[in-house]
């Protein structure tokens, strides 16, 4: 590289004439430096950091506070340029500096001569090269009273003139992003071991955010030049900037949450938006609880919604994921309440006592019955006990610990007994199922007739996808209107459980078609597991189906989705329902 070395301790007529000589001996131009800009911004040469070193002020490259200040803790600039060693001198007057010869030497000197400039005579130059590239070491230059005496800085582009290389207001701002040039404030974002120093542009935060347009330019602004953020995360601060600078969004699964927290902070919406679009793109029943806990503390309403919908949709899978244990005690109550959970009752009992263990250590307490009932708190009378079938709350919450004696006493007899008695639990189903109600008929012909003796009708199926069954379609009797006592199940057929039961009855005209009974909540059924539909119908004879199907396809007409349906024969005493006759000829269900 070239250099330009100046004399320093030559005389200021001898140095004035060789210059209206052009006496240069070949080499640039000797260049006058006022009292610095931050970092290399060029300033006028008729300043008023110009005009007070013509008149041997000593603030300019002599060292005074400012350019002390600037020389300290030098930064380093856009993609790994170190803009260092620019910090110490002022910028070149644009009379003797040539751009072209800058940028082809690399490098620009620092003169005394002429009346641009103080009598730097111990002036002590620091260039300290980006951490991240060894290329540049730092430089210590010493001007002492030698005639031979000269400091030389490494200059690197494109401080000076960099505007010339960006065509857009777009492409300069997106330039000072996290750049020391024309910086006039700085952060300390994050705490502990983690701070970071980046540094910023007032004009450019005011213009983004009402917030620091408060904090620089309202009735009590900040005039410090480094302000404290112990409460942002580095990172989240740094995609706010990028923001607000070019437009650009820099978030990731990583950053979202912290980058919603610094967005509504200083109230940058269109950053907000762009946070909450990325979750829903990205919600999932595996982190639903996670994002509905985070979206209840941000008070954004609509990714809640979006939560509470997908945890309906999905109830088992997303209390069966890890987030699930950590959310706070609101939520798992808002959750709770909802009608609309497509899963047993059993299962929300035995995810609340998962909870319960997780807030208890959080506590610190010990996990018994007792302080599980504890930190259950409300949530724990918002679980729908009477839903459950009495297999179902013997082998799990009557046994817990969780209920009071008296409690479990009035389930017991809630189950057995008629009329049955008030309870202090819930019995509403939870059985408002969005979208369209479906059913499928798996006979083709009527015919008549069938008798009962207290043997249930049973007949077994899969489904290609999971559904809700919320129903059975029976036939009614052959003489004329009657009323029904009816018991139906769900039986998972691999294990003789019991997944949901309904002690009822029904009315029927004496005509052919059939008669919805319900369940008391939707009953889960997974895709490629064997269950059994059953039905214990006491009255007359009845009507029964004929030319049965083994397989019987529904097919959406909004969405076009298939769910087929395959019966088969459930071995041992069925009163004689079969794939191709007999009872339980409708299932009712949702998608």
């Amino acid at each position: 590289m070239r250099c330009c070395v100046c004399l320093f301790h030559l005389a200021q007529q001898r140095t004035q004439s060789k210059m209206a000589a052009g006496e240069n001996n070949g080499r640039a131009p000797c260049l006058g430096f006022s009292s610095p800009g931050p970092l290399g911004n060029v300033q006028p040469s008729n300043s008023a950091h110009s005009a007070a070193a013509s008149n041997g002020a000593s603030g300019g490259a002599s060292g005074g506070p400012q350019s002390a200040a600037r020389r300290t803790n030098p930064q380093p600039g856009p993609g790994g340029v170190d803009n260092a060693g620019v910090a110490v001198g002022a910028p070149p007057n644009a009379q003797n500096f040539s751009p072209q010869a800058a940028a082809q030497s690399g490098a620009v000197g620092v003169t005394a001569a002429g009346g641009m400039a103080t009598s730097a005579t111990n002036m002590t130059t620091t260039a300290t090269s980006n951490a991240s590239s060894a290329a540049t070491p730092a430089t210590h230059s010493s001007l002492s009273s030698s005639p031979a005496a000269a400091a030389v800085l490494v200059y690197r582009e494109p401080v000076y003139n960099w505007q010339a290389t960006k065509s857009t207001v777009k492409e300069r701002f997106a330039f000072l992003f996290n750049n020391e040039v024309l910086s006039d404030v700085h952060f300390l974002v994050g705490k502990g071991m983690g701070v970071q120093r980046i540094p910023a542009h007032r004009f450019v935060l005011a213009v983004g955010s009402a917030v620091f347009d408060a904090m620089f330019n309202g009735g009590m602004a900040t005039t410090s030049t480094e302000i404290e953020l112990p409460d942002v995360e580095p990172a989240a601060f740094l995609a706010l900037l990028k923001f607000l600078y070019s437009d650009e969004v820099q978030i990731g699964p990583e950053t979202v949450m912290t980058t919603l927290y610094t967005a509504k902070k200083y109230a940058v919406p269109a950053l907000e938006a762009h946070c909450v679009e990325f979750l829903k793109k990205n919600l999932r029943a595996d982190n639903a609880f996670m994002l509905l806990t985070q979206a209840r503390l941000f008070d954004e309403p609509q990714l809640a919604s979006l939560c509470l919908e997908n945890i309906d949709k999905n109830t088992g899978d997303a209390l069966a994921a890890e987030g699930f244990t950590d959310i706070d005690l609101d939520t798992l109550v808002a959750v709770l309440e909802r009608d609309t959970l497509g899963v047993r009752e059993v299962r929300l009992f035995g995810a609340a006592v998962r909870w319960a263990e997780a807030e208890a250590q959080r506590q610190q307490l010990q996990p018994t019955p007792e302080n599980k009932r504890r930190v259950l708190g409300k949530a724990l009378a918002l679980i729908r006990f009477p839903l459950m079938t009495i297999e179902e709350f013997a082998a799990g919450p009557a046994q817990s610990g969780i209920l009071t004696d008296r409690e479990v006493v009035s389930l017991f007899l809630h189950f057995t007994v008629n009329p049955k008695p008030r309870v202090e639990f819930i019995d509403r189903p939870r059985c408002c199922l969005r979208g369209k109600e479906c059913s499928i008929t798996r006979f083709g012909q009527v015919e008549s007739r069938w008798g009962y003796s207290g043997t249930s009708d049973r007949i077994r199926f899969s489904v290609n996808r999971r559904i809700f069954v919320v129903g059975f379609g029976l036939y009614g009797s052959i003489h004329g209107p009657t009323d029904y006592q009816v018991n139906i199940q769900i039986i998972h057929t691999d294990s003789n459980t019991v997944l949901g039961q309904n002690d009822t009855g029904f009315s029927c005209d004496g005509s052919a078609n059939t008669f919805r009974v319900m369940f008391k909540e939707p009953v889960e059924i997974l895709p490629n597991v064997n269950y059994t539909a059953c039905a214990t119908l006491k009255g007359p004879d009845s009507h029964y189906g004929t030319k049965g199907m083994r397989k019987v396809t529904h097919e959406s007409t909004a969405t076009g989705t298939k769910t087929c349906f395959t019966f088969c024969y459930a071995a041992g005493n069925n009163n004689g329902t079969s794939v191709e006759d007999g009872q339980i000829p409708e299932v009712i269900f949702y998608t």
